[in-house]
């Protein structure tokens, strides 16, 4: 069995628990689906230094350009249920999709903030899933939950262990 494969997902499984029982106790949505990516690569790579910055700014511009496309263009539709063919929502809905991930793009790249899974959040709020300013701002609090508890785990790992991350050869 392969060490790695084991050690990332159950740490990736450890990253989501934490954000699962946020949401658990305060019942908002500290969990998401964009969420999922970011655990896994905070778990895969393990480099706080450059995931912190990369991971946190790439979901704030997400977050920020879905709303900003959201509030101009489809406010009050929502993604949850299929527009009827050629609706005045649906092609708001797309409209506002479409700008969310221009705009995401064209942040992250200006900032040197790549980060794939920014894209699904600039999607969950411009479609009209989490779309209020109040949850973009807990969309962007439970990055920073995740990358916190991250540099803890590291942080830990290295006071025990040193700074040596055991090699792993794919098998």
């Amino acid at each position: 069995m392969n060490r790695r494969r084991v050690g990332t997902s159950l740490y990736a499984g450890f990253l989501f628990t934490v954000l699962g029982l946020v949401a658990w106790a305060s019942g908002q949505p500290f969990i998401f689906p964009s969420l999922g990516p970011s655990a896994f690569i905070l778990s895969f790579q393990r480099r706080v230094e450059r995931t912190r910055r990369t991971i946190v700014g790439s979901h704030v511009i997400g977050g920020c350009a879905g709303l900003l496309a959201y509030s101009l263009l489809a406010t009050d539709a929502t993604i949850v249920a299929t527009s009827p063919a050629f609706s005045a929502d649906g092609l708001r809905l797309a409209a506002s999709g479409v700008v969310s991930i221009v705009l995401t793009s064209w942040g992250m790249i200006a900032t040197h903030t790549n980060h794939a899974p920014a894209c699904a959040t600039t999607l969950i709020v411009s479609l009209g899933l989490l779309s209020t300013p109040v949850q973009v701002a807990i969309i962007v609090i439970s990055v920073i939950v995740l990358v916190e508890v991250h540099s803890v785990v590291l942080s830990l790992f290295k006071w025990t262990v040193g700074d040596s991350h055991p090699v792993y050869r794919d098998s």
